[in-house]
């Protein structure tokens, strides 16, 4: 059963590893076949060296297994979550990436202090509230899609494709499972630029709205210019 999302999905995973954005069993990424409301996920502590397309477990919805001997990932509920909320998303990863995860922990959006950041978000990287006692206590993976999808909550979910869970990490989608990892990468690029200049900088700003808007928006929307047709 949809055989190339599995391998679409593994792939994905497997490119996590090749950017240095996971160590051992950490992070996960999935794919959604949205016509048939299935998803195709990393299974849960498997290490990525051993990974196959035939491991990745298929869910719908729900979270519930329809296919796959193997537990899904622990983050589903997550994953679910923001695929019902997104219709315009096929991949969602997720990762403890080092710099992205910092900013995370220390509960800091991550500002757009250039061009580089512009070119894929038309602000800053957010991040969400805290979970309370009882969202952690109660269904924790899946109200942390909740806290993500109220985070995102009247943007564009592809024009803010990321979003870092305060205390945890990043969690990042786009329309394919590969955009995702693609995305989880150009985060943890822009986390280490955003530090390393505060660190130059403590007192430095964001672009201007003007500056920030000229690169965005020749790369996304109607009236794009950047690349080839």
């Amino acid at each position: 059963m949809l055989e190339a999302l599995r391998a679409e999905v593994c792939e994905a995973n497997l490119e996590l590893v090749r950017r240095g954005l996971v160590l051992y069993t950490f992070g996960n990424a999935s794919g959604l076949a949205r016509e048939q409301g299935l998803v195709a996920i990393k299974p849960s502590g498997v290490p990525y060296e051993k990974m196959t397309p035939a491991d990745m477990v298929i869910t719908d919805l729900d979270g519930r297994v329809v296919e796959g001997s193997l537990r899904p990932s622990s983050d589903l509920a997550t994953h679910v979550a923001l695929y019902r909320a997104f219709p315009a998303i096929g991949g969602v990863v997720h990762t403890h990436s080092r710099h992205a995860t910092a900013w995370a922990q220390a509960g800091r959006e991550i500002p757009c202090f250039g061009t580089t950041h512009a070119d894929y978000f038309d602000g800053p990287v957010p991040v969400t509230a805290p979970l309370t006692p009882a969202e952690i206590e109660s269904e924790y993976e899946a109200n942390t899609g909740v806290a993500i999808v109220r985070l995102i909550e009247g943007r564009a979910p592809l024009g803010c494709p990321a979003a870092l869970v305060a205390g945890h990490g990043p969690f990042c989608w786009g329309p394919s499972a590969a955009a995702a990892a693609h995305m989880a990468a150009i985060v943890e690029e822009l986390a280490a630029m955003a530090w390393q200049t505060l660190a130059i900088h403590p007192a430095a700003a964001p672009i201007s709205d003007a500056l920030r808007d000229k690169h965005y928006f020749r790369k996304h929307g109607p009236k794009a210019y950047y690349g080839q047709k």
